[in-house]
Formats: structure tokens, C-alpha cells, sequence
């Protein structure tokens, strides 16, 4: 099977444990486990709770405790619709290789995380992308999505909040987009692992699998959590997907880590004052790159509603990727090229780290500008 090399992932993998001041980052700022533990009203003298665990492979579709914590995330989903997996990336990836079918159509939004359109490709799925501009503050065009997603559409694929952009689709423009998907009786597959860091209010929007009888959502601990190193994602969906799901699941995964479960389900458990940390950040720090912004006269912006990275335009005579391997190079500041996401003229950054790195290496590129 042959599948496009993965352009974010590749550049992560060269980059990532070279630069100084990583401003590609698209997690939350990582916690500890001593942070996670204080988070919760406990201390160093709980891992003992941990001494007594057998080394077995555990609940296979992840624990009783951890599913209901995932539940709770949801206002209509139970045990029985969720199932536990390696990171959001193989809940996709399991997603994907459960509902397509070589032939089948499958519409997804882009940009996104490019297992979305890869991953169908690879199978030899029928993709057709919508692509979302920034005049229309990257949001999707509902009416190109009603002429894209014609009858027999087998899966939309979306990204929500979206990544790169930051972009939000509310309740309402879901409810329409399920519409759409209900008069084709396509699924609907929404990447939610950036849900819970929206800049307004509550900051959790509405999942897709609350809204639409067919809709999928996948998230997991690593970006609004701050714990990507658990390697924990889930599915929730309608059961009869989830038993499908299931199928699949046992060739590649089996079950997640014990420990892993333990902890992500100490976390949802005090998801509240998690994500509020998580919110402080954010919202802290997006208000540094706004300002940021608002004093570089070759970038510009759609300001992002939520997630963790936005797309900066640049008005420079140079490709993204040049651009950033010589920022890179000259500096010791990470960004995303555009062109690792098929968004040349672009840069990703991610805003969620620490505000020092943020604001040194915001400091370091604003130099780097000066001397285009």
C-alpha cells in the first residue's frame, strides 16, 4: 500500500530536537506527572497506588473508569460508545480503515491533519478536498460543500477547532454540515483533539457526536490535556461503529497501557481545573502573538477562536520552507512551513508553549524580519 509521506510529521522529525525556541509546538504546555498529581488534590505518596498493578494488558477497550471519564466529555454518549486508543492519530487512523473502502467518496475539509485525505487515498478512496480560504476566515463554504458531497458519500472529514488555522465551527454550522451529511447518509468523522481551548466562554464547543446520529468524534490527552506523552486517544461514536471499530482495532493495537489509562482517567476526572490551565495559557498567549502581530508589517492574520497554532501570511519573496530552515539556522526558532501542509505563503505556530519561549522567540523572529 502506498501512502504520501506525511509533510508536518517529516518536518517535525528533522527540526524538532534541533531548535532552540520551539514555536511549532501544537500541544498545551506538557505537565508532569508530579503537576498532574498536585492538579488533583494528591501527592507523590499516590503512585503507590500504582505498586500493586499487574503488568496485564489491562481492560482491552480501556478501562470502566477511563471510558466513563471520557463520556462525561459528551452530552449524549455513554460507555458503550467510546473506545480507547493509541492518541488521536491511530482513533483516525482506525476511523478511516473501518468506514472506507477503495472506490468509496470522501470529502475533507483541508487544511487538516493530513491523515484525513492521505489516509483515504492510500486505500484508494474517491477524496475530494474543500478547501477553506481566508476570506472567509477559514470556515467551510456550505454551499460548495452540498455540490462536493453528492449522493453515496461514504465520510466527511473534518478538523474541529481546526488545525492549522484555529479556526471554530459552532454549533449552528455543525448542525447545518449534519444536515448535508444526513441528506447523503455519509458519515461524519470531526478531529476534536483541540476541543476545550476555545478563547471565549466555557471554551468546549459542541462535538459532532452529540449533534449527528452518524457523526465521530476523536480526541485525546494530548493537546488541550498537556499530556501527549500518555500516547491515549479515544473514539465516540454510535455502537454499532464502535463494534466495528473493534474489528480493526484488535490487529494494531489490542490495548493501550495500563499506566497510560490510570493517568488519563485522573485527569478527565479533574478536567476542570486541567483545561482551565490549559485556557490560562491559550488565552494568555494568544493576546501576546495578537500584539505581536498587530507591530510586523510583513505578517499578517486571521486571528484564531481556538486550538493551539494560527497561520501567519508573510510578505516575503521566499518559499516557507527556505524560510524557516534559514530562521532556523540563523536564530534557533522553529515554525511550521506552510508547505509541509500544503499551504505555501504560510507559516504555522504554535502559541500553547511556555509565554517565555513564546516570547523570545517571537522577539528572535521579529530581528530575523528586520534584516529581509
Amino acid at each position: 500500500m502506498h501512502i504520501e509521506p506525511f509533510g508536518v510529521e517529516l518536518w517535525m522529525n528533522e527540526w524538532e530536537t534541533r531548535c532552540e525556541w520551539n514555536l511549532a509546538e501544537t500541544c498545551v504546555e506538557s505537565i508532569t506527572i508530579e503537576g498532574l498529581l498536585r492538579l488533583a488534590g494528591k501527592n507523590d505518596h499516590d503512585l503507590s497506588d500504582l505498586l500493586t498493578m499487574k503488568m496485564t494488558y489491562g481492560a482491552i477497550e480501556g478501562s470502566q473508569r477511563l471510558r466513563e471519564a471520557i463520556a462525561a466529555l459528551y452530552d449524549k454518549q455513554n460507555v458503550a460508545n467510546v473506545i480507547v486508543t493509541h492518541g488521536t492519530i491511530g482513533a483516525n487512523m482506525l476511523v478511516h480503515k473501518t468506514l472506507v473502502s477503495a472506490g468509496d467518496r470522501v470529502v475533507a475539509v483541508v487544511p487538516t491533519y493530513q491523515q484525513h485525505y492521505s489516509i483515504p487515498a492510500s486505500i484508494g478512496a474517491d477524496v475530494h478536498q474543500l478547501k477553506l480560504r481566508e476570506e472567509d476566515d477559514w470556515l467551510p463554504d456550505l454551499d460548495l460543500l452540498r455540490t462536493i458531497a453528492v449522493a453515496g458519500t461514504k465520510l466527511i472529514a473534518l478538523n474541529n477547532p481546526n488545525n492549522p488555522t484555529g479556526a471554530l465551527m459552532d454549533r449552528s454550522m455543525l448542525e447545518e454540515i449534519a444536515q448535508i451529511a444526513r441528506e447523503t447518509d455519509a458519515w461524519i468523522l470531526c478531529d476534536e483533539v483541540y476541543r476545550g481551548t476555545d478563547q471565549e466562554g466555557s471554551g468546549t464547543t459542541a462535538s459532532i457526536a452529540d449533534i449527528y446520529e452518524k457523526g465521530i468524534s476523536t480526541a485525546s490527552m494530548s493537546k488541550a490535556y498537556s499530556l501527549a506523552g500518555l500516547r491515549l486517544g479515544w473514539i465516540a461514536a454510535p455502537q454499532r461503529m464502535i463494534e466495528d471499530v473493534m474489528i480493526h482495532r484488535d490487529y494494531d493495537t489490542i490495548s493501550v497501557g495500563m499506566i497510560d489509562d490510570h493517568f488519563a482517567a485522573l485527569a478527565l476526572e479533574n478536567r476542570d481545573k486541567l483545561l482551565a490551565r490549559s485556557q490560562r495559557i491559550t488565552r494568555g498567549n494568544l493576546k501576546i502573538l495578537e500584539d505581536w502581530v498587530a507591530g510586523e508589517p510583513k505578517i499578517s492574520w486571521r486571528k484564531p477562536l481556538s486550538g493551539t497554532t494560527a497561520l501567519l501570511k508573510y510578505d516575503l519573496p521566499v518559499s516557507s520552507r527556505d524560510l524557516c530552515v534559514s530562521l532556523l539556522k540563523e536564530t534557533g526558532v522553529m515554525f511550521t512551513p506552510g508547505s509541509a501542509l500544503n499551504m505555501e505563503g504560510y507559516l504555522r505556530v504554535g502559541y500553547a508553549n511556555n509565554p517565555d519561549i513564546l516570547k523570545q522567540g517571537l522577539g528572535r523572529f521579529s530581528d530575523f524580519l528586520a534584516k529581509q
